[in-house]
């Protein structure tokens, strides 16, 4: 099964269905988003869109009432395609420990979703994540995806990798390669046993390459449509590797382990 480990509601959700099957792509897993930019058909219509983008992963993504518009477009889409979506759910950081744990139990847990993402704290303050990793464990070892390209910093992937020895039972999944700061992103992934590294956004082929090689078992294919491609994310994967179980896991089997597919 080829599934694309990182994509985000579109508008429509048709085209969002296109894509994956021109891809040749089963399932993908299904984000949350605010910012439609695939709605844009003029350079001052996405400026708006990005600058909705621009909040969101800067960590200004507003009130949990903000976030329920989301969840309501990602519950639409889930329920008209559930063969083909995998639910992630992100939830607010601001919000009290206690009060994380229970939008953890109710809105992802008690909503049959397989993970929690994609968080975007603010730059420079990635430790945020801490309340979601302890409920991310306390609900049995949900997977967690974190934003990995700018504004997330150097700094907060090593924030990161440092949450991630705190709970060594929850995957903790590093997206977009870790943008231009892609080696580091690697290095860390590498040495700590529980994170995992999503390769879109990748600037560089080369970095999708070392990437695959240095951490086989815990890379993973995905787009970020539809700010990526899902034919050309994949099409790169598969240039990059050889037939056989290594491309097998990240295309898919991997993901689909970590969310619990079977």
């Amino acid at each position: 099964m080829i599934i694309d480990a990182h994509s985000h509601v579109h508008d429509p959700v048709e085209a969002h269905l296109g894509l994956l099957d021109e891809a040749g792509v089963d399932r993908a897993v299904l984000f949350a988003t605010r910012p439609h930019p695939e709605r844009a058909g003029d350079l001052a219509s996405l400026r708006r869109e990005m600058a909705i983008l621009d909040e969101a992963i800067g960590g200004r993504a507003g009130t949990i009432e903000r976030y329920r518009g989301a969840w309501r477009e990602l519950d639409a889409a889930l329920a008209a395609r559930p063969d083909r979506f995998i639910g992630f759910l992100s939830v607010p950081l601001d919000l009290e420990p206690e009060q994380i744990a229970a939008t953890v139990e109710r809105e992802v847990v008690g909503r049959g979703l397989h993970g929690i993402g994609e968080l975007t704290p603010p730059p420079g303050r990635a430790a945020m994540i801490e309340p979601v990793l302890q409920a991310a464990a306390d609900c049995g070892r949900l997977p967690v995806v974190v934003h990995g390209f700018a504004p997330t910093t150097a700094d907060d992937l090593t924030t990161l990798s440092k949450l991630a020895k705190r709970y060594p039972a929850v995957p903790l999944v590093v997206s977009q390669l870790g943008g231009l700061n892609w080696m580091q992103a690697v290095e860390l992934v590498r040495d700590t046993p529980n994170m995992y590294l999503e390769l879109s956004t990748a600037t560089i082929v080369f970095a999708v390459r070392l990437a695959i090689k240095e951490i086989p078992d815990r890379t993973l294919f995905g787009s970020d449509a539809p700010y990526g491609d899902p034919v050309l994310t994949r099409t790169l994967v598969e240039r990059v590797t050889s037939p056989g179980e290594v491309r097998d896991r990240v295309l898919g089997g991997t993901i689909a382990a970590l969310a619990g597919l079977g």
